[in-house]
């Protein structure tokens, strides 16, 4: 009996979580803020993590977005279904089917409370460990 094949989508729900995280980690490498990352698969049908983050200013929001895209690109080789917000820089979306990154300018953001509508939600960790503290 031939084995099951891997289909792209397979291959794409597997990294979901790894590409959640890099963009949480991407995101707080450029500065951003408040970074969250929510497992939302249970509550919606059409993705499985929302990765939210807020930047200061219109460029920061712009920057994050771009390097999230070189950087999932680079380690997954993959690129989004389709982009939002990028030329108006207040609330960039970055769809990639299992994943939606959420860049948002810090006033938006609280105006649209976006966690709120998914605080039952899961939160996973993102951040990388550091090294243990030294005892002095």
């Amino acid at each position: 009996m031939a084995e099951p094949q891997t289909t792209p989508a397979d291959s794409t729900d597997a990294d979901g979580e790894a590409v959640a995280v890099l963009a949480a980690r991407t995101a707080a490498d450029l500065k951003g803020s408040d970074i969250v990352v929510l497992d939302v698969g249970d509550a919606l049908s059409i993705t499985g993590y929302f990765v939210i983050a807020s930047a200061s200013n219109p460029r920061q929001v712009r920057a994050i977005a771009d390097d999230v895209e070189a950087k999932i690109k680079a380690e997954f080789g993959r690129a989004p279904v389709r982009t939002e917000g990028l030329r108006e820089q207040q609330w960039t979306l970055i769809d990639y089917g299992d994943v939606v990154v959420h860049v948002f300018l810090e006033p938006v953001r609280e105006f649209y409370e976006i966690e709120r509508l998914y605080m039952e939600s899961p939160k996973v960790a993102w951040e990388a460990s550091g090294p243990e503290p030294l005892n002095a």
